[in-house]
């Protein structure tokens, strides 16, 4: 069906256009599309237009398009929010209006290495409770994540009760996280992240480096949370000074 029915650049009205089939399942997620030839006879554009509204549909994550391969419909973010806001995986998960759950892979004490020792710094520890699992939402795995504690802040044998972290801390040691210093990186194939979440190979993964404090400034968690980017977007509000 031509799409040649408004004022405005065709790109654009291609881009919605894609994006309403999208939403009512005519394509539907993880599936590929029709090839450029077909989508620029069907909606009645060339294929420059239709390749610039694939361009933008790439760069807003709707889309991904592998060369040789195709063009592929990524799955919806099942969480999008600003950085700014310090949540824990479980409340982004809830958010959602998923069930979140944990599947749990260790949960030891270990001897923190030079590197924890700087990260906890100048807060003295001597053992750290070092606990890897992945976050799920309604059973499907999204998040991998790698949480690093000193060992008088939480209780190991209690960790498998009570999926949020934050919640347990704050009940056992009564100690409240205010604020993370958050660092973010791309993350491409590893092997074991990359079975666990069950993601395909060319997709990238959200990494999110994070040391929480208590308004007093202690430092009481080190998090590195590896986000599947089809499940998770965050975005950063920037004012002008």
């Amino acid at each position: 069906m031509s799409i040649k029915s408004d004022s405005r650049h065709l790109y654009l009205q291609v881009i919605d256009k894609m994006k309403r089939d999208i939403e009512s399942g005519t394509y539907k997620e993880k599936e590929k599309l029709p090839s450029e030839f077909q989508l620029s006879k069907l909606l009645g554009v060339s294929r420059a237009t239709l390749r610039e509204a694939l361009r933008i549909l790439e760069e807003e994550n709707v889309v991904t398009r592998r060369h040789g391969v195709g063009t592929f419909v990524n799955s919806k973010p099942i969480y999008s929010s600003g950085v700014e806001e310090l949540t824990s995986v479980t409340s982004m998960i809830k958010q959602s209006g998923k069930t979140p759950g944990s599947q749990y892979l260790t949960t030891e004490y270990l001897e923190p290495t030079d590197e924890d020792m700087e990260k906890f710094a100048p807060k003295k520890i001597d053992s750290l409770a070092t606990i890897e699992r992945v976050r799920t939402a309604d059973n499907r795995p999204v998040v991998f994540c790698i949480d690093k504690i000193p060992s008088d802040l939480i209780p190991l044998e209690h960790v498998h009760k009570q999926d949020s972290l934050f919640k347990l801390m704050e009940e056992y040691s009564h100690k409240r996280i205010a604020y993370a210093v958050t660092y973010i990186e791309p993350i491409s194939y590893h092997d074991r992240i990359y079975n666990a979440l069950d993601c395909d190979p060319e997709q990238s993964l959200l990494l999110l480096k994070q040391m929480h404090y208590t308004d007093e400034d202690e430092p009481v968690l080190y998090s590195a949370n590896y986000f599947r980017s089809d499940m998770f977007r965050f975005h950063v509000l920037r004012k002008r000074l």
